[in-house]
């Protein structure tokens, strides 16, 4: 079957999920009794008034008396849907919904999918701070740079609940638990690796500000936009760009790729030539992050280097970045303590639970979800598998503990963790 029959079998299979037996995939669940009247009148009228006067009385009742404490906004403005582009928010309800469903399947977190039709990064602001009072958290998705950086610092000013923008701190997040562990396996340390990366947009972006907060050398990262290297003194950069600008003499990818121990891909399809990869330091760690296509295919990168770890954003290659990894068990966390924010410190404590995880002995639940005779810590498995029933252990209690720790969490330490 050629590629181009497999994109269509695919396709027409979507379309047949997302529509039968009922259209769309999630659903409101009742959680109390009502098969008697009984049931009814302490649902509705005239029961309900009585938690109504405790919240009334006292806001934080609403984590007692509502679904509020477990409840994520999943909201989006439609201007960056997937690698579509700015297709319009009601174009980008399938992917909230689909979040939606993973923060339920993975940490038991129900969503509402909110598509805001805003006509300024403002409206959408002004939208998430007046129907923040509904939840316990808002996870922002697909807004396009670099308004998506401004959207989420204000929110975060502004509430008092979790704000998280996926595309940039998840994705940062997963890349650099597996860089961690790839640089080791590769004898190499991050505040001495040359780094590149490669797409200028809201993830590129996070994952050198984090990179940086983990001891990475400011001026041994290169980043590339369309123009080339973001270098000191580059003419109209903004202040995004600006705080990841490198002190370096290399202004096109070719020179930034000669000698580098790390790529990062964060663009599109097939930018990466076997000449540039070959041209990078020995050893190199090369992330290719682009969906469907990445940057190098590993079929034509294996072909160049044998000395290399790779990485994609594809399941049909080892070593995966896949956020489903981090955002439902960062929330989790985050919920199950009351965290106010989501602390630079709590993407760090993600970032070091993820990393350690890969380095444990797998189960076998996981050799059998992906058919698998073995697997374990090396280069073609620098990540835990999405379907990992640990990460819903180990990731949780992590985050809590640096939410406490960095002084955000106004709960108790959840009962069923484990002992601090």
């Amino acid at each position: 079957m050629s590629s181009q029959d497999q994109d269509f079998e695919v396709n027409q299979a979507a379309l047949v999920y997302h529509s039968e037996p009922k259209p769309g995939k999630i659903s409101v669940e009742v959680s109390k009794p009502t098969a008697t009247a009984r049931d009814l009148s302490l649902a509705y009228t005239p029961g309900v008034a009585e938690p109504v006067r405790k919240i009334a009385a006292n806001a934080e009742d609403a984590y007692k008396y509502t679904a509020k404490g477990n409840l994520v906004a999943v909201i989006t403005d439609g201007t960056a849907v997937l690698g579509l582009g700015n297709v319009g928010s009601l174009a980008g309800k399938p992917v909230m919904e689909g979040k939606g469903v993973l923060f339920k399947h993975f940490a038991g977190i129900d969503c509402f999918d909110i598509e805001v039709d805003a006509e300024s990064h403002q409206d959408f602001i002004d939208t998430c701070r007046r129907i923040a009072p509904t939840f316990g958290g808002i996870n922002l998705e697909d807004i396009a740079a670099p308004h998506c950086f401004d959207i989420e610092e204000a929110l975060v000013e502004q509430l008092d609940i979790p704000v998280f923008h996926d595309d940039q701190h998840g994705t940062a997040i997963i890349i650099a638990a597996g860089l961690m562990n790839a640089l080791e396996l590769q004898g190499k340390q991050l505040s001495d690796a040359t780094m590149v990366i490669l797409g200028a947009g809201a993830a590129g972006i996070a994952s050198v500000r984090l990179l940086h907060a983990m001891g990475a050398n400011p001026d041994k990262i290169m980043m590339i936009d369309r123009q080339g290297v973001i270098y000191k003194g580059r003419d109209n950069l903004n202040k995004h760009k600006e705080s990841v600008a490198a002190n370096t003499d290399k202004r096109t990818l070719e020179e930034a790729m000669e000698g580098a121990d790390v790529f990062i891909g964060l663009s599109g399809p097939d930018l990466i030539s076997p000449e540039m990869l070959a041209s990078m330091a020995p050893k190199p760690v090369v992330m290719a992050l682009s969906n469907p296509v990445p940057e190098i295919r590993p079929e034509v990168a294996m072909k160049v280097r044998d000395d290399m770890i790779m990485a994609t954003g594809r399941t049909d290659y080892p070593n995966q970045v896949n956020n489903v990894l981090g955002f439902p068990f960062i929330f989790r966390g985050a919920l199950d303590v009351r965290a106010s924010k989501i602390t630079r410190e709590m993407h760090i404590a993600a970032v070091n639970a993820l990393k350690d995880l890969a380095r444990e002995p797998v189960p076998q639940s996981v050799l059998d979800a992906y058919g698998a005779n073995a697997m374990s810590f090396g280069p073609e498995y620098i990540l835990p598998k999405p379907l990992d029933p640990r990460l819903g252990d180990v990731l949780p209690p992590a985050i809590a503990r640096a939410a406490i720790d960095s002084g955000v969490a106004r709960g108790e330490w959840p009962a069923h963790y484990p002992a601090k």
